[in-house]
């Protein structure tokens, strides 16, 4: 961490100790493992209650994962709190509509980076309820378990993350 924009940048090794307590905090105090991706199913399922409820009351998933608000809501306040406070600690916060490594590579059109950034949401979204949670859910919290499927979840959420910042990241 030695260029310019790691000036305000947390160690590693604090920022993963600190997952690591929030990780135990989470157990300890909610009885629950970490977890994201269940709020936004049950934020669109209470979306969807507005316009028709008796088709939410109805469906399968909606009866399996309630469109309740609950503790992971708290936890995802608490990604946005935790940003807010590392940017105002690290005093580097900008507004940035395109990235600079995608401008060198890409271009600085706006359109086509909010487009990949919608249908990588909707992949990635898609691929956690496939899953039965997100990486936090799989990643995290089955290797705070110690489970198998935690640790193969964790080395392929990074294998496929090297091969797709190597997909679209390769030199021109």
């Amino acid at each position: 961490m030695n260029n310019e924009t790691d000036r305000g940048a947390w160690s590693p090794y604090v920022a993963g100790a600190l997952s690591g307590l929030l990780a135990v905090a989470s157990v300890l105090v909610a009885g629950k493992y970490l977890g994201a991706s269940t709020s936004f199913v049950r934020g669109a399922g209470m979306l969807e209650q507005l316009f028709s409820p008796e088709a939410v009351a109805t469906l399968s998933y909606y009866v399996k994962e309630k469109p309740i608000l609950d503790w992971q809501y708290l936890f995802v306040l608490g990604i946005f709190v935790g940003a807010y406070v590392a940017v105002k600690l690290g005093r580097d916060f900008t507004v940035q509509a395109v990235p600079d490594m995608w401008r060198e590579r890409f271009g600085a059109a706006q359109a086509p980076r909010a487009i990949v950034a919608f249908v990588g949401g909707i992949v990635a979204m898609y691929g956690a309820r496939l899953a039965g949670g997100c990486p936090s859910g799989h990643g995290l919290a089955g290797l705070t378990q110690m489970a198998l499927s935690g640790f193969i979840a964790a080395a392929f959420f990074f294998i496929g993350g090297i091969v797709m910042a190597r997909i679209v990241y390769r030199r021109a």
